[in-house]
């Protein structure tokens, strides 16, 4: 009986993995065929560092978070219609969704570089300069995306400077380059271990 749970189990995961990294590279075909930047960011960056230096030990994410130009939105909407993805826009967040399956869970959420995705945040979003690429994907540098997960200093995103922290990613360097006030969270967050 365990065997059999635990091959449900993995398949259920790996289903979970294809759909997600499908959808990654969906956003990559859409973004190369209109000459458009945009750089991946949030659990999906997280996820794709962290098991490049150890495997097995990402979280996997539902969505996937990119940080693009908002003076793109209108060219980026026109250009996912024929890769059946439409732009929508629900409660202040602008995402690309599958237009057969429509599903926030499983969207394409748009962050904009060198804007708040909140007002009360500390920091803006990273421009979009130099990026990381991992499995064909267009990832944010690790700095940024350590100082993005930072600033929004959710739950979820303390999980994830947990994993990034565990495997060796935030080195002194990145650290060098936080502020003071990005600084303190990343220390209370090291000291809820």
């Amino acid at each position: 009986m365990r065997l059999a749970v635990a091959a449900f189990v993995n398949s259920f995961f790996e289903e979970r993995v294809k759909r997600l990294f499908d959808l990654a590279e969906l956003v990559e075909r859409i973004f190369a065929s209109a000459g458009l930047e945009y750089r991946v960011a949030g659990g999906l960056a997280t996820y794709l560092y962290v098991e490049q230096v150890e495997p097995d030990s990402g979280r996997l994410t539902k969505d996937i978070d990119i940080a693009v130009r908002r003076a793109d939105l209108r060219k980026i909407a026109q250009a996912a219609e024929p890769f059946g993805l439409e732009h929508r826009h629900v409660a202040g967040v602008d995402m690309l969704i599958s237009a057969s399956e429509p599903s926030a869970r499983r969207a394409v959420h748009l962050v904009f570089a060198g804007e708040k995705v909140r007002r009360e945040y500390v920091e803006a979003v990273p421009d979009l300069g130099p990026y990381v690429s991992l499995r064909g994907i267009r990832l944010i540098p690790l700095a940024d995306l350590v100082r993005m997960k930072l600033t929004s200093f959710r739950a979820r995103d303390e999980a994830h400077l947990k994993d990034l922290d565990e495997a060796g990613l935030i080195t002194a360097e990145i650290e060098s380059g936080l502020s003071a006030a990005l600084l303190e969270r990343l220390k209370r967050a090291r000291e809820r271990d």
